[in-house]
């Protein structure tokens, strides 16, 4: 059984991640398998504009990025978005920044199990149907749950493995495409309405982020107050550039992209054959592994440093003897996250990924001038250029695309942030009850 020991005598976390695992790790949270469908659906909605949408997103994230960049360089502990709420709103804004950015990552998992078999089923059809459908599940997710218990140095070699495979495929895919390009298939129509081209920006901007993912596990992070915003800025460089040509090829080489199920792989079967679509499924799948491992790394991070805030039951604040990783965390993530997928209940929670995004973003963007007038000690170790007005841009942009979701996804976040408010209220009157006590002591694996 699991041995008690005082507050604050727990191991540690292992600060063991290196600055480049921290840019791998910002590129699997970042490149996921949205991108693998995104170039038709943008096309459908913009036309030839696609490309102009695309560009548009870019700067918008990288005007949020830096901001993300100069919050993230002020802390060193876990938590990411969460802390920085915490730090510069009180802990009620916090609990929610937290809370609405874990459901959104638990339906991000169950959402990416699904894309997996979904990839893996065109190399062996049975993958996406019967029983063999749940056993594949469960068994990608508890290979990568183990990595991750086992030791945050594993999960990074594991992450940094996984995003040099994702990107070879995809650089393939952009490096042979470019010489097949068609120059007619570059013209200028009427131009998409706004609220169209509104609404490619904002579906873009969930392919376009994740980087905030990756900033939660800062306390497992070498001189994460620059390596964090290193790692922001570097893998978000990098991912616009291949983003924009990706977008580049898909338009050049595929007439009715805007009608394609599976834009990359119906593009790359023109100049590939047939081994080009096989080389964009595998890809896909490891892609979707990737994704999945970042999810488990960062992702289970957040129930944790709630915990250890004391806005959580104590228990998910537990770290593994040998291990020192958050154990507990990590096993109910996987589990909740599993649960969905097989059950296939995510799809009504999966619009809560793009909302929860601009919700962190607005918070996080808001949380710089906050931080630069009240935090003396908390010193900003890198400095966004004009970063007050940044920090409004940025807020009024997000606001204007959370301005163009849905309302029944804006009613669907508003539910599960009241449920939230009732787990923080609720909690809040058990920690004063007469088993409080309890909490003061944190529970370590043997």
């Amino acid at each position: 059984m699991a041995s008690m020991v005082a507050e604050g005598k727990h191991p540690r976390l292992n600060r063991c991640v290196r600055r480049w695992d921290v840019v791998a790790l910002m590129i699997n949270c970042i490149i996921g398998a949205a991108i693998f469908g995104l170039p038709s659906q943008i096309q459908a909605l913009s036309g030839m504009y696609s490309l102009f949408a695309f560009g548009t997103c870019g700067l918008v994230v990288l005007v949020v990025a830096l901001c993300y960049a100069e919050v993230s360089s002020r802390f060193s502990e876990t938590g990411g978005p969460y802390l920085y709420a915490c730090k510069a709103f009180g802990p009620v804004i916090g609990f929610q920044i937290g809370w609405i950015t874990w459901l959104a990552r638990l339906s991000s998992l169950a959402f990416v199990c699904n894309v997996f078999v979904s990839y893996l089923s065109y190399f062996w059809p049975p993958a996406n149907s019967g029983l063999w459908r749940g056993v594949l599940m469960v068994g990608v997710v508890a290979t990568l749950t183990a990595i991750n218990i086992l030791g945050v140095n594993m999960a990074a070699v594991a992450s940094d493995i996984l995003s040099v495979a994702k990107l070879l495929p995809l650089l393939l895919f952009v490096g042979v495409g470019l010489v097949f390009i068609n120059p007619q298939n570059y013209f200028l129509a009427t131009p998409p309405t706004l609220g169209a081209f509104s609404f490619s920006v904002s579906q873009l901007f969930v392919a376009f982020t994740g980087f905030e993912l990756g900033s939660i596990a800062a306390g497992e992070v070498r001189d994460p107050q620059h390596n964090v915003p290193f790692g922001i800025l570097t893998a978000l460089g990098l991912v616009v550039m291949l983003y924009l040509m990706i977008q580049v090829v898909c338009i050049g080489t595929l007439p009715d992209l805007a009608a394609s199920e599976r834009p990359l792989a119906d593009a790359s079967s023109l100049f590939l054959g047939t081994a080009g679509t096989s080389i964009i499924a595998l890809g896909a799948l490891i892609s979707c592994t990737g994704t999945l491992n970042a999810i488990l790394l960062g992702g289970s991070r957040l129930p944790f440093a709630m915990a250890e805030q004391r806005q959580l039951p104590r228990v998910l604040s537990a770290t593994h003897r040998h291990f020192h990783t958050p154990y507990v965390s990590i096993l109910l993530t996987a589990l909740i996250g599993l649960v969905l997928a097989v059950s296939g209940t995510f799809v009504y929670a999966v619009t809560l990924a793009a909302i929860s995004k601009l919700l962190t973003s607005i918070a996080t963007c808001a949380a710089l001038p906050v931080l630069r007038r009240h935090s003396k000690k908390q010193l900003a170790m890198f400095k966004a250029p004009a970063g007050i007005a940044l920090s409004v841009i940025a807020m009024g942009i997000c606001a204007w695309l959370l301005g163009n979701s849905g309302w029944r996804e804006l009613r669907d976040v508003g539910i599960a942030i009241g449920i939230g408010l009732l787990v923080y209220l609720g909690y809040g009157l058990t920690k004063r009850g007469p088993h409080s006590e309890n909490e003061k002591s944190t529970p370590v694996a043997p």
